[in-house]
């Protein structure tokens, strides 16, 4: 047997070589996602301020986020003496990690069939891909901690702790909301779940469950109205206080990869992911279809973050556990009673 026999035996019609392929493609895609995220952003924000946004580096200042992270490479990494140096170094590290593992199991379209394999458009594919997801998102929570703790300031420490409070409560949130549409595809495989939405999208048959999880998707990620972890009113810049240059910058990153993460989570469970709108513009590749579903909801959080003010922190917590958690729970009671009936007619 040859040795691409071997290795094609043990992982299946993916061979390693497409599987690394596959990886540094989906990372490059991330970091130039986020990178531009920022850019967007900043647009958005100018037009709804009614100021122009970032215009000077490159055509139409296209070329900003480069810009930014020749500066953030460039800058000097001052630390705290105090500190703990290795969680002081990890922590940023791991924040953006985190996002990216999350994004690996997500389907950016269909099964292709390729001399007879079928290839997927991710990077693992997994039959329980969104148990996958909830485990590895519930990480990011120690990137965040570790990162105020390890610095020894307590404006970083106090940050630190409310984003663990505040994580931890919408993340129960956010896995009961995804709970609706697992029960109506009957898998945890998000190609299941998505092929599940070939009739209509999770978003008309379960839109309580959308709003749930999009309102804990923007408390996960820390954006307005709910970046109490980052309230600079109060806490200077919360956990990354005592960060700079590119260890900020890893920061920086994972929230914004974060942002494309839950997005993709969100156009997968609930938006019919690669499926075109109308069945006769399917003609339209399903990556196309994808990415357009997702910045939308991009584009939507960034909306958001300008228009809301930010939540007191009381108010915050009593979204998360007195309402959002119950009505989780209600989503999940209701949408697998009509399960039932349904089967039992």
């Amino acid at each position: 047997m040859m040795l691409a026999d071997i290795w094609s035996y043990q992982i299946g019609p993916d061979y390693w070589w497409l599987i690394v392929l596959k990886g540094v493609i989906i990372v490059l895609f991330l970091a130039t996602a986020a990178a531009y995220s920022t850019y967007a952003e900043r647009k958005v924000a100018a037009h709804i301020q009614l100021r122009i946004g970032p215009n000077r580096v490159g055509p139409l200042g296209l070329l900003q986020p480069a810009a930014d992270a020749v500066k953030l490479l460039f800058k000097e990494n001052v630390a705290p003496a105090g500190r703990d140096k290795l969680l002081y170094l990890v922590a940023p590290a791991f924040a953006a990690a985190a996002a990216i593992f999350a994004f690996a199991v997500i389907p950016v379209s269909g099964v292709s069939t390729v001399h007879g394999y079928q290839l997927h458009w991710d990077i693992a594919h997994l039959n329980v891909g969104l148990l996958y997801i909830l485990a590895v998102t519930s990480l990011g929570v120690y990137a965040i901690f570790l990162g105020g703790w390890s610095a020894n300031s307590k404006y970083s420490l106090l940050g630190a702790l409310r984003s663990s409070a505040q994580l931890i409560s919408y993340e129960m949130a956010v896995a009961f909301a995804l709970m609706g549409a697992v029960i109506l595809s009957q898998s945890l495989d998000l190609e299941q779940i998505v092929l599940a939405q070939h009739r209509a999208w999770f978003v008309l048959l379960q839109p309580l469950g959308f709003l749930l999880y999009f309102t804990g998707a923007l408390a996960e990620t820390n954006r307005l109205p709910f970046d109490l972890p980052e309230a600079e009113t109060e806490l200077v810049a919360g956990y990354h206080t005592e960060y700079s240059g590119m260890r900020f910058g890893f920061y920086f990153l994972g929230e914004y990869i974060n942002m494309v993460t839950v997005c993709s989570i969100a156009t997968v469970l609930f938006l019919g992911g690669w499926l075109p709108i109308l069945p006769f513009l399917d003609f339209i590749p399903g990556v196309l279809w994808f990415l357009a579903k997702m910045l939308l909801l991009l584009f939507g959080m960034m909306w958001i973050r300008w228009t809301l003010p930010r939540l007191r922190y009381d108010r915050l917590m009593n979204l998360g556990w007195k309402v959002m958690l119950p009505l989780g729970l209600l989503n999940i009671a209701v949408t697998g009673a009509v399960v039932a009936v349904k089967a039992s007619l």
